[in-house]
């Protein structure tokens, strides 16, 4: 069995206190923490949200959040109305990030830095994505996969959100990944992921935008890294209107592809790591 794993006792309380409690801030990877009824883990898990107006949106995104994760790191770009504020409310330990720059890439790249986990999971904050299925990411990585990626189009997977336009968009570049990297995905545009923390090392991400999930996917198969998919469903947006535009960011991700095929991984390897050493600052973390 794995050093990550371990049966859960029958009957076994989660020994972490509820969402709406303080958290004690010094758990270590020496604990065992129960995330199923027979499951239980040592990694500490950091969720990472990045959100810009979501004020709305967050409570349906919070209370689906497993009690037992380690930290949840919400990256606020420059929102004007409450996401902060209700941020806190929900879960009163939630670290805040205040993004310097623009653009998800440059949230999650931030958010990334602010981690202390050893896994990290990316979730949007739009209320399309259920945070029980963590469990599952988290269950794909203990079980030895490097980098585990959300696909709505594996068995078990569903979207409910995705026009013509955008799904057959989305299976056109998910082809050229597959046929230019080796790459076996069922999915590309899609933000809903999990890895261990060290494969920032591997992986050096520099872009801003929607594209960084492109990029991720591919850097990891340019890395060499283990990768299992993880069936996701996707849900509506709950509240407001999204800033993705299919066709100037799929230029982007089209963009993405093209360079990443003419960058060699000895060059890519030498240029400086855009996600910083944990504890180094990248915004303004509270």
């Amino acid at each position: 069995m794995s050093s990550f794993l371990h049966p859960a006792a029958t009957g076994r309380e989660n020994t972490g206190p509820s969402r709406m409690q303080n958290r004690t801030p010094s758990r270590i990877a020496t604990h065992y923490r129960a995330i199923t009824s027979h499951l239980a883990i040592t990694p500490p898990v950091s969720v990472v949200i990045p959100a810009m107006n979501e004020a709305e949106n967050l409570p349906y995104v919070f209370k689906t959040l497993p009690e037992w994760i380690h930290e949840v790191v919400l990256v606020d770009g420059n929102s004007t109305d409450d996401t902060i504020e209700v941020a806190r409310g929900l879960w009163p330990d939630v670290k805040v990030v205040k993004q310097v720059g623009k653009g998800k890439g440059d949230a999650l790249i931030s958010g990334f830095a602010a981690c202390t986990g050893d896994i990290i999971v990316m979730v949007d904050a739009d209320g399309s994505a259920d945070g029980q299925e963590i469990v599952s990411y988290v269950s794909a990585l203990v079980g030895g996969a490097d980098f585990a990626k959300g696909s709505r189009f594996a068995n078990g997977g569903g979207t409910d959100d995705m026009t013509g336009i955008r799904r057959l968009g989305n299976w056109a570049l998910c082809t050229l990944v597959n046929r230019k990297f080796g790459a076996r995905y069922t999915d590309l545009c899609y933000g809903y992921n999990a890895f261990w923390r060290h494969c920032l090392d591997k992986i050096a991400l520099d872009c801003t935008g929607f594209e960084i999930e492109t990029l991720i996917n591919i850097r990891v198969v340019k890395a060499g890294l283990k990768v299992q998919e993880v069936p996701s469903h996707e849900y509506l947006r709950i509240h407001g209107v999204s800033n993705l535009n299919a066709v100037r960011d799929g230029i982007r991700v089209l963009k993405v592809i093209l360079r990443e095929k003419r960058v060699p991984k000895a060059a890519r390897a030498a240029r400086r790591p855009a996600v910083l050493p944990v504890g180094a600052p990248r915004g303004e973390a509270s």
